[in-house]
C-alpha cells in the first residue's frame, strides 16, 4: 500500500495538455476524424479572414486611394469614426455625449456599491437623475445650445436606446409580472392583456407605427419627438418579455416564504421588497439578460423610421459616391462592436450570478 501511495504521488496531479486533448478530442478513431475535420474547416476559414482583416489590410490613409492591398480598407472605418460613434452630432458638442456616458459608466458601478448607505432608496434615485442629466447634456437648453435628435445618431443613439428603454422595461416588466400574479381579477386581467398584446406584435411593426400612428391620434398641439417614440414602443415590448422572465422567477419562490412573511404580519408590499422579489430578481437574471441583450440588437431596427443607429449610420456611411463598395468593412465593424456590447453583458450578468447580491 504504500508503494502504491508513492507512486501516485509521484505522478502528476493533472493531466498534461496532450493527455487532455487525446482524451477529449483523440479518444476514439471517429473522435479524432471528426476532430481533424473540424480543424480543417476551421483553418480553412480563419486563415482568408485573417489575411482579409489583418495580414492585407489598409490602416493608414484618409481617401479610398490610400487602400492599394487586396484586404480590408480600414481606413473607410478610420474616415468615418466620428459619425459611425455620433452620428451628425456637432463636433464642438461631442464632449456633452462623452460626458452623459461617464456619468452613467459611474452610475453603473455606485448601483453596486454594496457599503453605501440607504442603497436601497438612493439607487433609484440616481439613476432618475442621470436620466434627466443625460437627456438634457444630448438635447441641450438651459445654458446648453440644443441639439436636434435627427442629429443623434451612431454608437451613441444605439446606446440611448438601449439604457432608456431598459431603465423603463424593468420596473415596468417587475410590476407586469407582479400584476399578472395578483390575486385581484382586474388587476390581473390587465397585466395578461398587457403582456400577451405586447409579446404578440413584431418589434418592427411596434416602432413603425409608433412613429407614424401615434402623431395622428394626439391632440392638436401635441408633437411627440420619433425618438420618444421608438424609447416607448422598445420599452414596452421589452417590458412584456422581462415581466414573463420575473414570474418564472417567482413561480421559483416557495411559497412558505411569503406565509411565514404574513405570519411575522410583514405586509404584502414589505414582503415582496425584502424577501420575494430579490431571490426572484436573482433566478431571473439568464432570462432578464438575454432580453436586454436582445434589445441592443432590436435598435438597429428603428432604421425603418430614419433614425441612424450604429447601424444605420454604416448604411448611410455607404452611399457616399466616394466609399461605395465598402460594405464588408462597414457591417464587419459594426457587428463586431454589437458583438462586444453583448458578449460583455452576458460575461457581466455571469458575475453577478455568481456573488451573492445585497438589495
Amino acid at each position: 500500500m504504500t508503494d502504491v501511495a508513492a507512486t501516485d504521488l509521484a505522478r502528476p496531479q493533472g493531466p498534461s495538455i496532450l493527455r487532455r486533448l487525446r482524451g477529449d478530442y483523440f479518444a476514439t478513431p471517429v473522435d479524432a476524424v471528426i476532430s481533424i475535420v473540424c480543424l480543417v474547416a476551421l483553418v480553412a476559414i480563419i486563415v482568408p479572414v485573417l489575411r482579409w482583416a489583418l495580414i492585407d489590410a489598409n490602416f493608414v490613409g484618409t481617401t479610398r486611394n490610400d487602400c492599394t492591398g487586396g484586404g480590408a480598407c480600414w481606413v473607410f472605418i478610420r474616415a468615418r469614426f466620428g459619425q459611425f460613434m455620433y452620428g451628425l452630432y456637432p463636433i464642438e458638442e461631442r464632449w456633452r455625449v462623452n460626458l452623459a456616458g461617464l456619468l452613467l459608466l459611474a452610475t453603473v458601478a455606485l448601483s453596486f456599491w454594496k457599503a453605501m448607505p440607504q442603497r436601497g432608496r438612493v439607487v433609484p434615485l440616481m439613476w432618475v437623475a442621470v436620466m434627466l442629466v443625460g437627456v438634457w447634456l444630448l438635447s441641450g437648453g438651459l445654458g446648453l445650445v440644443r441639439v436636434e435628435t435627427r442629429q443623434w445618431g451612431g454608437l451613441m443613439l444605439t446606446i440611448f436606446l438601449s439604457v432608456y428603454a431598459g431603465v423603463l422595461a424593468v420596473p415596468l416588466g417587475i410590476l407586469m409580472a407582479l400584476g399578472r400574479r395578483s390575486e385581484l381579477p382586474v388587476i390581473r386581467m390587465l397585466s395578461t392583456i398587457f403582456i400577451e398584446f405586447w409579446r404578440g406584435v413584431p418589434i418592427i411593426t411596434v416602432i413603425f407605427l409608433a412613429s407614424l400612428l401615434l402623431p395622428l391620434i394626439m391632440p392638436a398641439g401635441w408633437d411627440i419627438d420619433r425618438l420618444v417614440r421608438a424609447v416607448v414602443g422598445l420599452a414596452f415590448v421589452i417590458a412584456a418579455y422581462m415581466a414573463e422572465a420575473v414570474r418564472g422567477g417567482l413561480q421559483a419562490i416557495p411559497k412558505g416564504q411569503s406565509e411565514a412573511a404574513a405570519a411575522a404580519s410583514l405586509g404584502y408590499w414589505t414582503t415582496t421588497r425584502l424577501i420575494v422579489l430579490p431571490q426572484a430578481l436573482r433566478i431571473a437574471m439568464p432570462a432578464m439578460t438575454n432580453e436586454f441583450i436582445a434589445l441592443v440588437k432590436n435598435t438597429s431596427l428603428v432604421s425603418i423610421v430614419s433614425i441612424f443607429d450604429l447601424l444605420g449610420i454604416a448604411q448611410a456611411a455607404l452611399a457616399d459616391p466616394n466609399w461605395v463598395g465598402m460594405n464588408n468593412e462597414a457591417y464587419v465593424f459594426a457587428g463586431s462592436v454589437y458583438w462586444i456590447i453583448c458578449f460583455g453583458l452576458s460575461r457581466w450578468a455571469r458575475r453577478l450570478e455568481g456573488k451573492k447580491t445585497t438589495y
